[in-house]
Protein backbone atom coordinates (compact mmCIF):
# COMPACT_ATOMS: atom_id res chain seq x y z
CA UNK A 1 0.00 0.00 0.00
CA UNK A 2 1.54 3.62 -0.30
CA UNK A 3 2.87 4.98 3.09
CA UNK A 4 2.13 8.84 2.85
CA UNK A 5 1.49 9.45 6.68
CA UNK A 6 2.49 8.27 9.28
CA UNK A 7 0.26 8.85 12.40
CA UNK A 8 2.00 9.32 15.95
CA UNK A 9 -0.37 8.44 18.50
CA UNK A 10 0.51 9.98 22.15
CA UNK A 11 -1.70 8.89 24.89
CA UNK A 12 -0.61 11.37 28.07
CA UNK A 13 -1.42 11.24 31.32
CA UNK A 14 0.32 13.69 34.25
CA UNK A 15 3.46 14.53 31.64
CA UNK A 16 3.70 17.91 32.25
CA UNK A 17 7.66 17.53 32.68
CA UNK A 18 8.62 15.60 29.43
CA UNK A 19 5.00 16.36 27.21
CA UNK A 20 7.30 19.84 24.78
CA UNK A 21 10.60 17.27 24.73
CA UNK A 22 9.12 14.42 23.44
CA UNK A 23 6.68 16.44 21.12
CA UNK A 24 10.04 18.81 19.76
CA UNK A 25 11.40 15.45 19.30
CA UNK A 26 8.91 14.25 17.35
CA UNK A 27 9.10 16.52 14.76
CA UNK A 28 13.08 16.90 14.55
CA UNK A 29 12.84 13.75 13.18
CA UNK A 30 12.54 13.42 9.49
CA UNK A 31 11.23 10.44 7.62
CA UNK A 32 12.35 8.27 5.30
CA UNK A 33 10.50 8.46 1.69
CA UNK A 34 9.54 12.22 2.28
CA UNK A 35 6.33 10.35 4.60
CA UNK A 36 4.63 13.07 6.48
CA UNK A 37 3.99 13.11 10.47
CA UNK A 38 0.45 13.68 12.24
CA UNK A 39 0.92 13.44 15.88
CA UNK A 40 -2.54 12.67 17.86
CA UNK A 41 -1.86 13.45 21.26
CA UNK A 42 -4.80 12.21 24.07
CA UNK A 43 -5.04 13.70 27.29
CA UNK A 44 -5.85 11.42 29.56
CA UNK A 45 -8.01 13.69 32.12
CA UNK A 46 -3.85 14.26 33.44
CA UNK A 47 -4.31 16.07 36.94
CA UNK A 48 -1.13 18.24 36.19
CA UNK A 49 -0.87 20.85 33.44
CA UNK A 50 -0.59 18.22 30.94
CA UNK A 51 -3.62 19.75 28.91
CA UNK A 52 -2.24 23.20 29.03
CA UNK A 53 0.97 23.04 27.90
CA UNK A 54 -0.07 20.84 24.63
CA UNK A 55 -2.71 24.02 24.00
CA UNK A 56 -0.09 26.31 24.49
CA UNK A 57 2.52 23.95 22.21
CA UNK A 58 -0.19 24.09 19.73
CA UNK A 59 -0.89 27.64 19.91
CA UNK A 60 3.08 28.05 19.90
CA UNK A 61 3.48 25.90 16.62
CA UNK A 62 0.27 26.08 14.21
CA UNK A 63 2.28 24.78 11.02
CA UNK A 64 2.39 21.45 12.70
CA UNK A 65 0.13 18.92 12.05
CA UNK A 66 -1.03 18.32 15.61
CA UNK A 67 -4.47 16.35 16.73
CA UNK A 68 -5.52 16.83 20.17
CA UNK A 69 -8.22 15.35 22.27
CA UNK A 70 -8.91 15.51 26.32
CA UNK A 71 -11.11 12.92 27.51
CA UNK A 72 -13.67 13.95 30.48
CA UNK A 73 -12.03 11.49 33.00
CA UNK A 74 -9.13 9.74 33.41
CA UNK A 75 -10.04 5.78 31.75
CA UNK A 76 -6.17 4.54 31.00
CA UNK A 77 -3.67 4.41 28.28
CA UNK A 78 -5.32 1.93 26.30
CA UNK A 79 -8.60 3.81 26.19
CA UNK A 80 -6.27 7.06 24.79
CA UNK A 81 -5.08 4.55 22.49
CA UNK A 82 -8.53 3.71 20.91
CA UNK A 83 -9.07 7.28 20.61
CA UNK A 84 -5.83 8.01 19.05
CA UNK A 85 -6.94 5.04 16.84
CA UNK A 86 -10.00 6.90 15.55
CA UNK A 87 -9.05 10.37 14.87
CA UNK A 88 -5.52 9.20 13.49
CA UNK A 89 -5.58 9.79 9.64
CA UNK A 90 -2.41 8.56 8.47
CA UNK A 91 -1.58 5.31 6.65
CA UNK A 92 0.21 3.61 9.82
CA UNK A 93 -0.10 4.70 13.00
CA UNK A 94 2.63 3.93 15.93
CA UNK A 95 2.34 4.67 19.61
CA UNK A 96 4.66 7.35 21.69
CA UNK A 97 5.05 7.25 25.02
CA UNK A 98 4.78 10.78 26.11
CA UNK A 99 7.68 10.33 28.72
CA UNK A 100 11.12 9.80 27.28
CA UNK A 101 11.47 5.95 27.42
CA UNK A 102 10.94 5.59 23.34
CA UNK A 103 13.55 7.09 21.07
CA UNK A 104 11.46 8.83 17.91
CA UNK A 105 14.34 8.55 15.70
CA UNK A 106 14.06 5.22 15.28
CA UNK A 107 10.19 5.46 13.57
CA UNK A 108 12.51 4.92 10.41
CA UNK A 109 13.78 1.55 11.55
CA UNK A 110 10.50 0.68 12.13
CA UNK A 111 9.27 1.91 8.67
CA UNK A 112 12.26 0.17 6.59
CA UNK A 113 10.21 -3.30 7.12
CA UNK A 114 7.57 -1.97 5.37
CA UNK A 115 9.47 -1.03 2.43
CA UNK A 116 11.70 -3.88 2.26
CA UNK A 117 9.32 -6.64 2.90
CA UNK A 118 5.73 -5.15 2.79
CA UNK A 119 4.98 -5.61 6.46
CA UNK A 120 1.51 -5.03 7.74
CA UNK A 121 2.96 -4.75 12.07
CA UNK A 122 6.65 -4.00 12.71
CA UNK A 123 7.27 -4.47 16.93
CA UNK A 124 9.88 -2.82 17.81
CA UNK A 125 11.80 -5.20 20.66
CA UNK A 126 14.02 -3.91 23.77
CA UNK A 127 15.73 -7.27 23.99
CA UNK A 128 17.51 -7.60 20.30
CA UNK A 129 19.60 -6.06 18.42
CA UNK A 130 22.28 -3.44 19.90
CA UNK A 131 20.88 -0.61 20.71
CA UNK A 132 21.38 1.18 23.74
CA UNK A 133 19.05 0.01 27.15
CA UNK A 134 18.99 1.62 30.57
CA UNK A 135 19.91 -1.01 33.28
CA UNK A 136 16.64 -1.15 35.53
CA UNK A 137 14.80 -3.74 36.51
CA UNK A 138 15.48 -7.40 36.36
CA UNK A 139 12.37 -8.41 37.31
CA UNK A 140 10.50 -6.53 34.73
CA UNK A 141 12.79 -8.25 32.40
CA UNK A 142 11.89 -11.36 33.31
CA UNK A 143 8.65 -10.65 33.47
CA UNK A 144 8.21 -9.36 29.97
CA UNK A 145 9.73 -12.04 28.82
CA UNK A 146 7.70 -14.54 30.70
CA UNK A 147 4.45 -12.87 29.25
CA UNK A 148 6.01 -13.04 25.84
CA UNK A 149 6.62 -16.52 25.94
CA UNK A 150 2.92 -17.14 27.11
CA UNK A 151 1.64 -14.80 24.36
CA UNK A 152 4.15 -16.51 21.94
CA UNK A 153 2.51 -19.77 23.16
CA UNK A 154 -1.07 -19.24 22.67
CA UNK A 155 -0.76 -16.81 19.10
CA UNK A 156 2.13 -19.03 17.40
CA UNK A 157 4.14 -15.77 16.86
CA UNK A 158 7.75 -15.68 17.89
CA UNK A 159 7.79 -12.29 18.76
CA UNK A 160 10.89 -11.14 21.71
CA UNK A 161 8.98 -7.98 23.23
CA UNK A 162 5.00 -8.04 23.48
CA UNK A 163 4.52 -5.57 25.38
CA UNK A 164 6.50 -3.14 23.57
CA UNK A 165 5.28 0.11 23.41
CA UNK A 166 6.57 0.34 19.69
CA UNK A 167 3.93 -0.78 17.58
CA UNK A 168 3.60 -0.08 13.77
CA UNK A 169 0.55 -0.78 12.34
CA UNK A 170 -1.36 -0.31 9.07
CA UNK A 171 -3.79 2.23 9.74
CA UNK A 172 -6.77 -0.04 8.14
CA UNK A 173 -5.93 -2.68 10.33
CA UNK A 174 -5.67 -0.92 13.81
CA UNK A 175 -8.90 0.79 12.88
CA UNK A 176 -10.87 -2.87 11.55
CA UNK A 177 -10.12 -4.39 15.37
CA UNK A 178 -12.53 -4.62 18.60
CA UNK A 179 -10.10 -3.28 20.62
CA UNK A 180 -11.99 -3.31 24.52
CA UNK A 181 -8.61 -2.48 27.34
CA UNK A 182 -8.67 0.73 28.77
CA UNK A 183 -5.49 0.46 30.38
CA UNK A 184 -2.20 -1.60 30.39
CA UNK A 185 -4.14 -4.68 28.39
CA UNK A 186 -3.96 -3.28 25.29
CA UNK A 187 -0.43 -4.80 24.44
CA UNK A 188 -1.45 -8.78 24.86
CA UNK A 189 -4.77 -7.76 23.18
CA UNK A 190 -3.83 -6.22 20.21
CA UNK A 191 -1.09 -9.12 20.05
CA UNK A 192 -4.16 -11.49 19.88
CA UNK A 193 -5.99 -9.60 17.52
CA UNK A 194 -3.54 -9.09 15.43
CA UNK A 195 -2.36 -13.01 15.07
CA UNK A 196 -5.30 -13.74 13.96
CA UNK A 197 -5.84 -11.83 10.79
CA UNK A 198 -5.15 -14.38 7.92
CA UNK A 199 -2.08 -13.47 6.01
CA UNK A 200 -1.23 -10.87 8.08
CA UNK A 201 2.96 -9.91 7.86
CA UNK A 202 4.51 -8.98 11.35
CA UNK A 203 8.16 -8.38 11.59
CA UNK A 204 10.24 -7.02 14.35
CA UNK A 205 13.30 -5.14 14.96
CA UNK A 206 15.44 -3.96 17.93
CA UNK A 207 15.20 -0.67 19.32
CA UNK A 208 16.80 1.75 22.32
CA UNK A 209 15.39 2.11 25.64
CA UNK A 210 15.51 4.55 28.33
CA UNK A 211 13.53 3.18 31.07
CA UNK A 212 12.15 5.75 33.51
CA UNK A 213 12.51 4.56 37.54
CA UNK A 214 9.51 4.76 39.17
CA UNK A 215 10.21 8.04 41.10
CA UNK A 216 11.04 9.31 37.52
CA UNK A 217 7.40 8.70 36.75
CA UNK A 218 6.99 4.80 35.47
CA UNK A 219 3.06 3.97 36.50
CA UNK A 220 2.91 0.49 35.31
CA UNK A 221 3.35 -1.98 38.31
CA UNK A 222 2.50 -5.59 39.02
CA UNK A 223 -1.00 -5.67 39.13
CA UNK A 224 -0.44 -4.56 35.65
CA UNK A 225 1.44 -7.68 35.05
CA UNK A 226 -1.29 -9.74 35.97
CA UNK A 227 -4.02 -8.03 34.29
CA UNK A 228 -1.58 -8.83 31.04
CA UNK A 229 -1.73 -12.77 31.90
CA UNK A 230 -5.43 -12.38 32.17
CA UNK A 231 -5.77 -10.77 28.80
CA UNK A 232 -3.37 -13.22 27.26
CA UNK A 233 -6.00 -15.69 28.26
CA UNK A 234 -8.95 -14.03 27.90
CA UNK A 235 -8.53 -12.88 24.02
CA UNK A 236 -6.68 -16.08 22.47
CA UNK A 237 -8.79 -18.37 24.45
CA UNK A 238 -12.20 -17.12 25.16
CA UNK A 239 -13.23 -13.86 23.88
CA UNK A 240 -11.95 -14.36 20.19
CA UNK A 241 -13.45 -11.81 18.34
CA UNK A 242 -10.68 -9.28 16.88
CA UNK A 243 -12.66 -7.41 14.21
CA UNK A 244 -15.54 -4.82 14.04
Amino acid sequence: MEFQTLSILVPAYNEEHTITSILDRIHDVELVHGIRKEIVVINDASGDSTKEIVEVYIAAHPERQIVFFSQPFNQGKGAAIHKAIELATGDFVVVQDADLEYDPAEFNDLIRPVFHAQADVVYGSRFIGGNTHRILFFWHSIGNRWLTTLSNMLTNLNLTDMETCYKLIRADIAKSLLLKEKRFGFEPEVTAKLARIPGIRIYEIGISYYGRTYEEGKKIGWRDGFRAIWCILKYNIWDRRHLR
